[in-house]
């Protein structure tokens, strides 16, 4: 009887999931908590639950660092009050700007929402909040930081005003009993780098 080499092929498969499933499981025990014992691992396959739990596992061991220390040498740009106020100083600013925004993207750091900010004030934004941030750094090419720069949390009325969508600012006005700002085109239109879909 001959034997189906693509299902001996899927045995083996199967037996190197199961055993570097017994591996990450492992190394993982220290860190289980809620946030783990909430997916239904049962609902995934051997090798989902691996990726899974490998990302876990990567998330837990990623070192803290502030993301001006993602960098080799660590990213230093020139403080806002560096650039002056005339013209020259604006398109030196825009320049340096822009930079920066690629190299963040370069350590996979995404900024969302920065249309209604201007350049000067984005890059108060980079400078003053994102660079001196201590953030979980993932070696993972998968792994994206989103940095909102409209801060939806704290300040709702900005991101209702320029980006939510008619259902968000509906949903809003039904929660608070009061109709959301009044929707207006964000002012710097940017075409920033995205994580790839």
């Amino acid at each position: 009887m001959m034997e189906n080499p693509e299902a001996n092929s899927f045995q083996f498969d199967e037996v190197d999931h199961l055993l570097r499933n017994a591996e990450l499981r492992d190394q993982i025990e220290p860190y289980v908590d809620e946030s783990i014992c909430r997916v239904n691992v049962q609902s995934l396959s051997t090798a989902k639950e691996n990726e899974f739990l490998a990302s876990m596992l990567a998330w837990e061991r990623a070192p803290v660092l502030p993301i001006q220390a993602w960098f080799d040498p660590p990213l230093s740009i020139p403080r806002p009050a560096d650039f002056c106020m005339d013209l020259e100083g604006a398109d030196t600013l825009h320049q340096v700007l822009w930079e920066t925004i690629y190299r963040l993207f370069e350590k996979r750091i995404v900024l969302e929402f920065t249309d209604h900010l201007s350049d000067r004030e984005l890059y108060q934004v980079i400078f003053r909040d994102i660079l001196p941030s201590e953030e979980k750094k993932m070696e993972d090419s998968q792994s994206y930081l989103h940095w909102d720069c409209a801060d939806a949390t704290r300040n709702p009325e900005i991101y209702l005003r320029y980006y939510a969508s008619d259902e968000e600012r509906e949903e809003w006005e039904q929660e608070y009993g009061h109709p959301p700002p009044e929707r207006t085109r964000a002012p710097f239109l940017r075409q920033l780098p995205k994580k790839p879909l």
